[in-house]
C-alpha cells in the first residue's frame, strides 16, 4: 500500500531535495519565470503556493516561516514587497505550468513555471478579449438607448400637458 507518499522525491536524498526546491523557488521569486523539467515544476508548485499564500499577511511569524523555507532574505524581501500585493485578491493558484516540449539531450519534458499575475502579455491579451463587444451585448445595448429618449419625451410631454 503507499498510504502517505504522495511526494515526488525527483532522485534526490531529502536534502538535496530540499536544497534544490528552495533554489528553485528563490529563482522563481527573483525572476517571474524559470525553465525547468515537469516533474521540477510540479514539486516546485506544491512547494511554493503555500509560502506565497503566507506571504499575503505581512508579520514577523510568517516572515520566519517563508526564511525558513528559503533560506534567502532577499527572496523573502521580494516575496513579500511586490509578489503578495499582486496577489492579495487571488484566492489560490498563483503558479502556471506551460509545457515546452522535449530536451534534446536527454528527451525530457521540458515545462515552464510561471507567477501568473506578472505576465504582462497574457494579462494584456485577456484585458483585450473582455472589451469584445458580441452580438448580443449590441443587441441589448441599442434598445435600452432607444427606451431612454422615449421616456424622456414621454415625462417632458406630460409636463407640457399638465
Amino acid at each position: 500500500m503507499r498510504h502517505g507518499k504522495k511526494v515526488n522525491h525527483l532522485g534526490r536524498q531529502a536534502g538535496h531535495r530540499k536544497a534544490m526546491l528552495a533554489n528553485m523557488a528563490c529563482s522563481l521569486i527573483e525572476h517571474k519565470r524559470i525553465n525547468t523539467t515537469v516533474a521540477k515544476a510540479k514539486a516546485l508548485k506544491q512547494y511554493i503556493e503555500p509560502l506565497v499564500t503566507k506571504s499575503k499577511t505581512d508579520d514577523t511569524h510568517n516572515r520566519r516561516i517563508v526564511f525558513s523555507y528559503l533560506k534567502n532574505k532577499y527572496a523573502v524581501t521580494e516575496l513579500f514587497r511586490e509578489v503578495a500585493p499582486k496577489v492579495g485578491d487571488r484566492p489560490g493558484g498563483y503558479t502556471r505550468i506551460i509545457k515546452l516540449g522535449n530536451r534534446l539531450g536527454d528527451n525530457a519534458e521540458m515545462a515552464m513555471i510561471e507567477l501568473v499575475d506578472f505576465n504582462e502579455l497574457y494579462n494584456a491579451g485577456k484585458k483585450e478579449v473582455k472589451k469584445a463587444t458580441t452580438r448580443r451585448g449590441r443587441k441589448k445595448a441599442e434598445p435600452k438607448a432607444d427606451a431612454t429618449p422615449a421616456t424622456e419625451t414621454s415625462t417632458e410631454a406630460t409636463e407640457t400637458n399638465e
